[in-house]
């Protein structure tokens, strides 16, 4: 529990995401969680696409953060991510990826596309800013964003351990823009075959009402999952709007080949289009539906959450700073390191894993997630551990006392009958918590 406690730990969420210099992504967030007046974070931590998306969709009114364990999905693929993505944009949540990355990581090197796959390797050389990325990256990089789960593509959240050294959050924070660049730029090319006929310059040119094979293709590089396109994010982006800018060609290449009778054109273009990395201005109706005073509060939340629109195109970090494990060697040491590597990266750290609120200094304003959250069964007391080594809080003590914002529940939802009512449950007892804290109660 902290001894003093902190100014931010007073305040609204709907009031903290209005702070200055908080990252897009933090402030979307806090403004999901204001709308929803939920600060629940379900952890997914099941072995098939099937469960894994049924608990999206059972719980998922329900959560602000879903979080999920890809490595031990059993048939992970992109189905999963397609469903994952569709599930979330439609309930409203983030995805957080618990992957806990903690590898070397000694300089950076830029995530490199490697060459296209037919038809490109029949047009002209592309340019070499585009084909030649194949060097080897670091290792903490190519967890975060190759291999058959490519977190950085889907997930809007993923975690990591300081044990490498804080020289690791710069690396992920340069491998997600990047990541996030290549998965924009696109090339189009259009394949057009018919006969030749004489213009009135006397030059051919092709008739493809002879042969209507018009054949347009286009394919995102590279292409780890079928995610939307999505554009950097970083603190030196052009400054946000609503609306997507037009795509910009950064390489255009047409090829003519005639032949006695036909003539085949293909025109290869590089493009890339620029999103908004900020969301949009929190909604007007936030307030006063984080502090439900609205009597018509179901049709309010839905308009505030149409007027916040989706997630930015931005991604996040949270660090392990803390474990609720028993027994565990995260010392007080490690948690302040933790600390002052957050304070050097708040564009791409958003907060931390912990068991309490790490905020300290006067200008701290970082999100704190806690595991180890769980509620007694009516008319029982609450179990303190799993026997495996889980230590359980409920709520009031995570969320009112030691100032928790969002609250992880594994098994205390997933082993319910009824998920979606067992959520509501938790939702409502974390919320009230939070109510307390900031003298709402």
């Amino acid at each position: 529990m902290t001894s003093k406690k902190h100014h931010i730990l007073s305040l609204p969420f709907s009031t903290r995401a209005e702070q200055p210099n908080t990252s897009p992504l933090a402030t979307y967030l806090l403004s999901l969680i204001s709308i929803k007046r939920s600060n629940l974070c379900v952890s997914a931590d099941v072995h098939t696409t099937y469960d894994l998306l049924s608990v999206a969709e059972e719980v998922g009114d329900y959560i602000c953060v879903l979080k999920t364990h890809a490595d031990i999905i059993d048939d992970w693929s992109d189905k999963t991510i397609r469903g994952l993505e569709e599930i979330s944009k439609r309930k409203r949540f983030l995805l957080f990826e618990d992957r806990k990355l903690g590898d070397i990581g000694s300089k950076q090197h830029p995530i490199i596309l490697h060459r296209p796959s037919p038809p490109f390797t029949l047009l002209p050389t592309l340019p070499q800013w585009l084909l030649t990325l194949s060097c080897d990256t670091d290792t903490i990089q190519s967890q975060y964003t190759r291999g058959p789960l490519a977190i950085c593509t889907w997930a809007h959240l993923t975690n990591a351990h300081l044990l490498p050294g804080p020289s690791i959050i710069p690396l992920l924070h340069s491998a997600a823009s990047s990541c996030l660049t290549s998965l924009n730029q696109s090339v189009d090319t259009i394949i057009t075959a018919g006969s030749p006929r004489l213009s009135l310059d006397g030059n051919n040119t092709l008739d493809t009402h002879d042969h209507p094979s018009d054949i347009p293709t286009s394919t995102s590089i590279p292409s780890p999952s079928p995610a939307q396109s999505l554009p950097v994010s970083s603190a030196t982006s052009p400054s946000p709007s609503t609306s997507t800018s037009p795509p910009q060609t950064l390489f255009s290449h047409t090829r003519r080949k005639g032949r006695e009778g036909s003539l085949t054109t293909a025109t290869t273009t590089v493009s890339q289009t620029f999103e908004p990395t900020s969301p949009r201005r929190p909604p007007s109706l936030i307030h006063s539906l984080s502090m439900g005073e609205d009597s018509d509060e179901l049709q309010d939340k839905q308009k505030a959450l149409e007027e916040l629109g989706a997630p930015p195109h931005a991604r996040g970090l949270l660090l392990l700073a803390e474990m609720s494990s028993a027994g565990n060697l995260m010392t007080p040491e490690y948690t302040d390191a933790c600390i002052k590597a957050a304070r050097q990266n708040q564009e791409f750290v958003l907060g931390f894993v912990a068991q309490r609120s790490l905020n300290q200094d006067a200008h701290d304003a970082f999100l704190t997630f806690a595991p180890g959250v769980s509620l007694p069964i009516k008319g029982d007391e609450l179990v303190k551990g799993d026997g495996k080594g889980q230590q359980y809080r409920g709520p009031e003590q995570v969320v009112g006392k030691d100032g928790v914002d969002v609250v992880i529940v594994g098994r205390g939802v997933l082993g319910a009958c009824d998920r979606g009512r067992e959520a509501e449950r938790y939702r409502k007892a974390a919320w009230e918590a939070y109510e307390g804290r900031i003298g709402r109660r």
